[in-house]
């Protein structure tokens, strides 16, 4: 029986080219044609087709466990259902065969039932505050609420950034990933599919960063006193240093994006005032040049501890999100599907696969950090500022120095 890495690869692959459904019924077809090859000849051939049946539920049993949501639809169930029972007739003394397809059959129930349960109670996506009177009304309020005041040790809002990443990433499924693929072929291709729209759970985690990003740059430019702006700034990009070195670099990437937003880069009385050496580490392994290769470097060493680790703690690698969809997408346009004699470049997909593998390996790991409510409420829920919001609290905090940024000051007002 192939290996499991190959058995995986060809699962996601495979929908590229046909749908998991239409991939099944194949399997099926198969197990009808053996059937009727071999249960009517010698013993011989009645043994081929019990080692054919137990190979045929090994994959259904990577198949279930590894793509339980391909088998969402009636129609895929009812032909998963028909298989198993076409394998127990193979082999029908052996009670073990029973017990394993029925097994199969009831994993499977509660991994559909605990992946609709989560998407019941998905959160809605936050809206970030538009209203200019309530913005500026805000502003003068010095005694408002901030992050600060809810958390004031780095380390411990990183670990708690942590925990929300390692939760939302435990929701991406490698069929969620492979769809990017399928998506760009049907572009490609001018056709249209019911099924090739961004996921939910992509969409999620991507409006995450999004948000983080943003809350930032909010808790930020809504400071009032310019001493209390500059303690703000340093906090982040202390939180940020704590979540690289837990290996969490997609919030480390959302925090330094959200101090590297213009509302945010203007202040330059506040940087003024900020010691930037820590902040100039972080843009060092985040400098975009030559492809990101300090990042990929970190990543590469993250990765490696990762392997080696005694404890959850050292086992966490947590990629920027969009690096990692952008590479997968690099991978796919760079070669073809097909070699020049038609058959399929199981090479690229082989590789596509393993970096599949790689970061669903990071997300099963278990979060080593507890809980903190109230400090995981404010993250999800504290008020997010618009573009044009930030801007006007910005401008509240250090006045327009140029015609550009007083032009844009009054079309604000």
């Amino acid at each position: 029986f192939p290996q499991r890495t190959y058995i995986f690869t060809f699962l996601l692959s495979s929908r590229v080219f046909i749908h998991p459904h239409e991939l099944l019924a194949k399997v099926g077809q198969i197990c009808i044609k053996q059937k009727q090859q071999l249960e009517t000849g010698t013993e011989a051939e009645k043994a081929k087709l019990k080692s054919f049946a137990a190979k045929i539920i090994q994959l259904l049993k990577e198949w279930t466990e590894t793509f339980p949501y391909d088998f969402q639809d009636e129609k895929s169930m009812k032909e998963l259902k028909e298989i198993a029972h076409r394998i127990t007739q193979y082999n029908e003394e052996n009670g073990t065969v029973k017990k394993i397809i029925s097994q199969m059959t009831q994993n499977l129930l509660m991994a559909l039932s605990a992946r609709s349960q989560y998407q019941e109670i998905r959160e809605k996506f936050r809206q970030p505050a538009t209203d200019k009177g309530t913005i500026l009304k805000t502003k003068s309020q010095s005694t408002q609420k901030d992050i600060l005041s809810v958390c004031c040790d780095p380390l411990i809002l990183a670990q708690q950034l942590t925990y929300i990443e390692l939760e939302r990433v435990s929701n991406i499924y490698p069929e969620d990933l492979m769809q990017i693929v399928s998506h760009m072929d049907s572009l490609d291709n001018h056709k249209c599919r019911g099924d090739v729209t961004k996921t939910y759970n992509l969409e999620a985690y991507d409006n995450w960063f999004n948000c983080l990003s943003m809350l930032v740059a909010t808790e930020i430019c809504r400071v009032v006193k310019k001493k209390q702006r500059t303690r703000m700034v340093e906090f982040f990009i202390d939180v940020a240093r704590e979540c690289f070195n837990i290996g969490n670099f997609n919030s480390m990437m959302a925090i330094i994006s959200g101090m590297n937003l213009s509302p945010v880069a203007r202040l330059k009385k506040t940087w003024s005032k900020v010691k930037t050496a820590k902040f100039d580490v972080l843009e060092h392994h985040m400098d975009p040049s030559s492809n990101f290769c300090n990042y990929r470097t970190a990543l590469q060493g993250a990765a490696q501890r990762s392997q080696t680790a005694n404890s959850n703690r050292e086992k966490i690698v947590i990629p920027v999100f969009n690096l990692f969809i952008k590479d997968i997408y690099f991978l796919h346009k760079i070669h073809t599907n097909r070699l020049p004699n038609g058959q399929i470049n199981f090479k690229k997909f082989w590789e596509i696969s393993r970096q599949i593998h790689d970061f669903l390996t990071w997300k099963q790991v278990e979060c080593p950090f507890e809980k903190d409510k109230k400090i995981q409420s404010y993250l999800l829920t504290a008020p997010i500022y618009s573009e044009e919001a930030l801007f006007i609290a910005s401008f509240e905090s250090e006045g327009p120095e140029n015609h550009m940024e007083k032009d844009s000051w009054k079309t604000l007002r």
